[in-house]
C-alpha cells in the first residue's frame, strides 16, 4: 500500500512539473537569436516612420543578438506591407512599423483587404503631435488668421496633404475644415516631403506635418508654426501654442508610431518584443533623439496599444464619414 501511495505521489509531482514546464516554456523559449528578425516599412526610406523604425532596430539588434533590419515595402494603402506581414509566420520574426496615416487608410477604404485590429500589437513605439503650418509669404500668425483668410477668400487656401487623399495629414486638415466652416481646396502628395517643397516654394498656403519634419523648418524660419495639435505644447517648438489654445477645443490629434506582429502571435512573444523596445526608447540617446524631434517614447503594453488602434479606427471612420471624402 506504501508503494502504491508513493507512486501516485511521484505521478503527481511528474504532473505538476509538466504542466509548470508547460505554463513556463512560452516565457522562457523567447529566443529570437536563430534567426533575423524584419520591421516592414510601408514607405520609401528616409520618412519620420523609417527613421524610427531604423532607430529601434539598431537597439534590437543589439539586445536581442540577432540581425533586426528594416525593410522598405511602398505601395498603394500599405497593402505590400500588410501582405507581407499577414504571411509572415506568428514567431515575432516580421514585424510592421505603424503610423497614424496607416491606420486612417482602412476607414478610409470602405473594401481595405486587411484588418488592423486582427493583427498582434505590440508597442506604441513614440507618440507626438501634428503641426500646422503655412507659408512665410502669407500675413499668417496663428490659427485664427488662417480661419479669416479662409472665410474671407472661400476656395483659394490651398492645404497641402502629404501621403494624398485619405492620409492623417489630410484628415488633419479636414477636421478643421469642419470644425471652422472655412473652404479649403486639397492638394494631394505622394509625400510629405513634396507637400513641404511646394509650401517653401509658394506654391500651397498651408499643410499640416510631422514634428520629426518641421521643428527643423521652424526654427530656421522657413515656415510659420501656427499650432500643435497636442494637449499642451510641445517642448521642441515651445512658442508655438495649441489648436486648444487657438480656439479649437479637443482638437487633439496624434502623430503615433508602433509595431505590429503578424495575426495570432502568441502574447508572451508580443510581452517579449514590448518589453525590448520600452528598453530601447528608454535610453539616453533615443531620449534625446525623441526630444529633438518633439516626440516622446511610449512603448505601453500591448493590450493599450491594441485598444489605441481601435479607438482611432472609430474616431477616423467618422470624421471621414463627416466630411464625405472619398478615395480617389
Amino acid at each position: 500500500m506504501r508503494h502504491i501511495l508513493q507512486a501516485a505521489r511521484v505521478a503527481v509531482v511528474i504532473a505538476g512539473v509538466t504542466l509548470v514546464s508547460a505554463h513556463v516554456q512560452p516565457a522562457q523559449a523567447q529566443d529570437f537569436s536563430n534567426k533575423p528578425i524584419r520591421i516592414i516599412v510601408g514607405l520609401v526610406a528616409g520618412g519620420a516612420t523609417d527613421v524610427t523604425a531604423r532607430l529601434i532596430a539598431q537597439k534590437l539588434t543589439e539586445s536581442l543578438h540577432t540581425n533586426v533590419y528594416v525593410e522598405n515595402r511602398p505601395g498603394a494603402a500599405f497593402e505590400p506591407a500588410l501582405r507581407e506581414l499577414t504571411a509572415a509566420p506568428p514567431d515575432g520574426h516580421a514585424l510592421f512599423m505603424i503610423s497614424a496615416s496607416v491606420v486612417v487608410t482602412q476607414p478610409f477604404h470602405k473594401d481595405y483587404p486587411f484588418d488592423l485590429a486582427k493583427m498582434t500589437p505590440v508597442t506604441e513605439v513614440s507618440d507626438g503631435p501634428f503641426i500646422l503650418v503655412s507659408r512665410k509669404t502669407l500675413p499668417f500668425k496663428s490659427v485664427n488668421d488662417l480661419v479669416a483668410y479662409g472665410k474671407a477668400n472661400p476656395g483659394k487656401l490651398t492645404f497641402g496633404s502629404g501621403g494624398g487623399a485619405g492620409s492623417s495629414l489630410h484628415l488633419a486638415a479636414e477636421l478643421l475644415r469642419l470644425r471652422s466652416g472655412i473652404t479649403i481646396v486639397n492638394v494631394p502628395y505622394k509625400g510629405a516631403a513634396a507637400s513641404l517643397n511646394d509650401l517653401l516654394g509658394s506654391h500651397i498656403d498651408a499643410m499640416f506635418d510631422a514634428m520629426p519634419v518641421e521643428v527643423a523648418q521652424v526654427k530656421a524660419g522657413n515656415v510659420v508654426g501656427l499650432a500643435v495639435t497636442s494637449a499642451k505644447r510641445s517642448p521642441a517648438l515651445p512658442d508655438v501654442p495649441t489648436m486648444g489654445e487657438s480656439g479649437f477645443k479637443d482638437f487633439v490629434v496624434s502623430n503615433y508610431f508602433g509595431l505590429l506582429a503578424a495575426p495570432n502571435t502568441p502574447p508572451a512573444i508580443a510581452k517579449k518584443l514590448r518589453d525590448e523596445v520600452a528598453k530601447a526608447v528608454a535610453s539616453p540617446d533615443l531620449v534625446e533623439q525623441f526630444k529633438n524631434q518633439g516626440m516622446a517614447p511610449v512603448a505601453g503594453e500591448p493590450a493599450e496599444f491594441g485598444d489605441l488602434i481601435k479607438a482611432e479606427l472609430a474616431r477616423w471612420g467618422q470624421v471621414i464619414k463627416d466630411s464625405g471624402i472619398t478615395p480617389q
